[in-house]
């Protein structure tokens, strides 16, 4: 069949969906495209131009490839296009930005042709994405003689390619619109329904705002009136961009109202302006820079305070707001960027400058964060190749050290590994570049993140990084059409690049749908690590972790390296006794609701990294709590461990890497045996004293402390979304939690969720039990309402059917999955049993399966945003309550919430948590 005319076809299927065609990334289309250029009577000549020279994916795609062949061949006279010129034909490769583009300009470059030569140079100093094999032929060229080679390094060498860049604007007007009042969840901007076409970009911007048309025309209308101006996307009264990194969100409110990144690439824009009245989540905020966007922390309402300085509140207990400065939709404000202020008129608003530091303005001029990363590495090879000190171009990494200071537990990390410093001691505020052992790739940001690698024109990881994993969590509940298109093409790209994957594209081994969070969480095998990974959860309990976009994670897998400040730190530390029918889900919810009561309301953890002194729990149950510092907006979180908790932790994660070797996951590089052999040395370490458990200094510095009373946490504790306050601001936020006394044993449970990043082998056996305790105490397990069960690894499985668990669940269950024959629709109804499902994300992604329209579910999960796990009826709000295991359980057996003296009675005799506090002083 003709490539081409199925081509055509699939235009006339997007143009009824009101899409342009597809950008072209294969090179079977593009070959046969530039066959009918050649025919000078080729009746489709005209528009294969237009696909030729305005649609084509650049990078490393193989379409890039073709077109940068052809290219050459105009610019050598091999080939004669009377609508692309030589000229031309040089002004497209400057546009293709690295991979085959750069080889072809390298090759007439170092040719025998100078005038070409010399007009291929001038692109080249243009160019930022050379890597080692680029820059290899230029410093054997320079050695021998070359002078074109010499130009080029000596440019490179005083970063023209950024020096040459214009300057941003001084002014940047934009007009407001307020996208929601409150917390504004990433899921507004590119829902998890529609994930499978993220990398689809044009596509996929059709639902933003979660497909709401009004909102879209609103924002269309509000453009058109303001031609001259940019449309800053604003969350009033909340933080924009909670929940997740989602680079598809940046990209989507780039789509709508950035800047187009080239009229040769379409649908990739850049420099989105966004806000928050609480500024942006962090996560979130590095997505913007990496679009060279602009982000806002607004502050147009603040607390007020009483004569003494304490936060007045209302009758529930609710600080009182007072607004210093409207942003209803259609203000037309002003931003200064060299005075670094926002404007309204004459009238100044707010200093803006933590906004336009020196780094984030670099990414602004450059388009994004990958070109300054990639200029800076490609200044130090000229200057090395030259022999010459590197010239102060790029604003110098900010450096704060404190005499006398000790250093916290993330200071320590950064201190080992960053590169490229004075050699001074670090402390937080500092900017760093920092080498990253671990990197992380999930499914539904994946193809992104392979796009981004094409885009930078990366073929292979970084010899740095120890270890980099692409899962297939996200998608695992359903194998649909959508996934069965994606997933098999994404696996085989990472396993190329040089990634561990869920699935062998040569299909060797068995796939493995394990949560992504779990994975990592075994394969770091190093307290001293940093790691990346493309979802908000990357939070290890080995080690720092940073949940990053599909980009960030791209250029850590390329270049092995990240670029942050150091975060503040807010110590956390326990006392008192657990109270033996305490699950430490509950830990982790009172954490943060004594947190905001000992801070007057406050969130001291937004941003900062919560270092928890979790002491005696070893990696699988303290990642509960690493992985819930996502929802109290912490930027990371680090658990300090005592040595012998470290050392079973290892044993266990060296186990379980052990068996996906034994699996056959391995690769050629032996990446999974390296990390044993890794973890082997640390385990010896720890035994002899050589090396203890990280620990911070006992004279670090923290933001503030927090002590968590267990001696207060009488009953379990609920995320509740409050979905009907009546302060819309204060719904869907992950700082409501209540006891369960408070819903009086009479809410109505619609369906339980087990399952997760929160869950562990743990939980499952605490299901079992817990099963087996109804059965004695009724005389039968019967439920109320369905149980959806979603072990988080294969792993977990496997152990629970050796230990007999997993025959009792099965007992109790109507439904066990059977990876023979998985799902291929998601399911829309439930009936009152339990369900075991394949390992994954299941419910809590909210892409594939879903809970029905307006039911309450009480999840272990950790999203409880309006949409994500339940829609919303006319008639009824969806509500996702997220709670322990032993509550989830019970409330579906009972179609409601428990009181407490039914909890207590279902998990009698259950050792819910071996947690106490430490004894010992977990400090330098």
């Amino acid at each position: 069949m003709n490539i081409y005319n199925d081509y055509l076809k699939q235009i006339e299927n997007r143009k009824e969906q009101g899409l342009h065609p597809q950008p072209i990334d294969g090179a079977e289309l593009l070959s046969q495209i530039i066959e009918q250029i050649k025919d000078l009577d080729n009746e489709h000549r005209e528009e294969s131009l237009n696909f030729f020279i305005y649609n084509v994916l650049p990078g490393t795609t193989s379409a890039a490839t073709v077109k940068a062949k052809f290219l050459k061949e105009i610019i050598l006279g091999e080939s004669t296009v009377k609508e692309i010129t030589p000229a031309f034909a040089f002004e497209q490769l400057s546009h293709m930005k690295g991979g085959p583009s750069v080889k072809v300009l390298l090759d007439i470059a170092l040719g025998n042709d100078v005038d070409l030569a010399k007009q291929s140079a001038e692109i080249l100093k243009t160019q930022v994405f050379l890597y080692e094999a680029d820059t290899d032929r230029l410093e054997d060229a320079f050695k021998h003689g070359n002078e074109i080679a010499k130009d080029i390094i000596e440019s490179y060498a005083k970063a023209e390619f950024f020096t040459k860049l214009p300057e941003i604007d001084e002014k940047i007007e934009v007009v407001t619109y307020v996208a929601g009042v409150g917390d504004i969840s990433t899921d507004l901007l590119s829902p998890g329904g529609d994930a499978h076409s993220r990398s689809d970009r044009e596509l996929h911007g059709q639902c933003m705002f979660e497909h709401n048309k009004d909102m879209q025309n609103e924002l269309l209308a509000l453009k058109e009136q303001h031609p001259d101006k940019r449309v800053m996307l604003i969350a009033e009264k909340g933080t924009m961009g909670v929940g997740s990194s989602r680079m598809s969100g940046v990209n989507n409110v780039a789509l709508w109202t950035g800047v187009p990144f080239s009229k040769y690439v379409p649908f990739i824009n850049f420099a989105p302006v966004i806000a928050g009245t609480n500024g942006i989540a962090p996560i979130f905020l590095t997505t913007v820079g990496v679009t060279g966007g602009i982000g806002l922390d607004l502050k147009n309402w603040v607390k007020q305070k009483d004569e003494d300085g304490n936060t007045i509140v209302d009758k529930d207990g609710e600080p009182v707001l007072k607004q210093e400065f409207s942003v209803e939709t259609g203000t037309v404000l002003t931003i200064n960027t060299k005075e670094k202020k926002l404007y309204n008129g004459d009238k100044e608003l707010k200093d803006i400058s933590a906004a336009f530091t020196p780094q984030k303005m670099e990414f602004m001029k450059a388009g994004g964060s990958y070109a300054v990363v990639f200029g800076k590495k490609l200044q130090t090879f000229a200057c090395k190749t030259l022999g010459i000190d590197v010239p102060k171009v790029y604003a110098t990494s900010k450096e704060v050290s404190i005499e006398g200071q000790g250093l916290t537990a993330v200071e320590k990390i950064f201190n080992k590994n960053a590169v490229g410093t004075s050699g001074a001691t670090l402390h937080a505020g500092s900017y760093v570049r920092a080498e990253v052992n671990i990197v992380g790739s999930q499914d539904t940001t994946g193809l992104m993140t392979s796009q981004e690698l094409e885009m930078m024109a990366a073929t292979v990881i970084s010899p740095i990084v120890d270890g980099a994993y692409q899962s297939g969590c996200h998608t695992a509940s359903v194998w649909d059409d959508k996934s069965k298109a994606n997933i098999p093409r994404l696996m085989s790209f990472m396993n190329d690049f040089g990634l561990i994957t869920g699935r062998d594209p040569k299909g060797k081994y068995f796939p493995m749908t394990d949560v992504i969070h779990k994975v990592l969480n075994d394969i770091t095998v190093g307290d001293w690590d940093i790691i990346i990974g493309g979802d908000s959860h990357t939070r290890m309990s080995k080690g720092v972790a940073f949940g990053a976009d599909s980009g960030t994670v791209a250029l850590a897998l390329a270049t092995g390296e990240a670029s942050m400040p150091i975060p503040e730190s807010v110590k956390v530390t326990f006392k008192g006794q657990m109270k033996s029918y305490m699950d430490f889900r509950d830990v982790v919810h009172a954490t943060q609701s004594q947190m905001l009561k000992q801070f007057g309301g406050e969130n001291v953890f937004q941003g900062r990294v919560i270092e928890v002194h979790i002491g005696t729990l070893t990696a699988d149950e303290a990642f509960t709590f690493t992985d819930w510092t996502a929802e109290m907006k912490a930027k990371a979180s680090i658990c300090i461990s005592e040595d012998e908790t470290l050392i079973e932790s290892l044993e266990i994660a060296k186990g379980r890497i052990q068996i996906m070797i034994d699996k056959g996951m391995d690769n050629a590089k032996e990446v999974l045996k390296g990390l044993v052999d890794k973890a082997e040395t640390r385990i010896i370490e720890l035994k002899t004293g050589m090396k203890p458990s990280l620990r911070p200094d006992a004279n670090a510095k923290y933001h503030a402390e927090v002590v968590i009373d267990l001696d207060e946490i009488a009953e379990p504790m609920i995320a509740d979304p409050d979905v009907n306050n009546d302060d819309v601001s204060k719904r869907y936020t992950h700082d409501n939690i209540r006891p369960l006394s408070y819903y009086g044993g009479t809410k109505k449970v619609d369906l339980g969720f087990v399952g997760s990043c929160m869950v562990h082998k743990g939980d499952m056996k605490i299901l079992a039990q817990m099963l087996k305790n109804v059965e004695a105490q009724y005389g039968k397990v019967e439920f109320k309402a369905p149980l959806v069960v979603a072990p988080p690894t294969y792993n977990i499985v496997d152990e629970l059917k050796a230990e007999g668990d997993w025959d009792v669940l099965v007992k109790y269950s109507g439904f066990e999955f059977d990876d023979n024959a998985p799902k291929g629709l998601a399911r829309t109804k439930y009936e009152n049993m339990l369900y075991l499902e394949r390992p994954g994300c299941n419910l809590c992604m909210g892409n594939q399966e879903k809970a029905e329209p307006g039911d309450t579910v009480m999840a272990t999960s950790t999203r409880l945003f309006q949409g994500r796990v339940v829609k919303d009826t006319g008639e009824k709000k969806g509500e996702s309550l997220l709670s322990s295991t032993p509550v989830v359980v019970l409330s579906t057996i009972l179609g409601r919430t428990p009181t407490m003296a039914e909890y207590e009675a279902a998990v009698d005799g259950i050792v819910l948590t071996k947690f106490k506090p430490s004894t010992k002083q977990l400090v330098r």
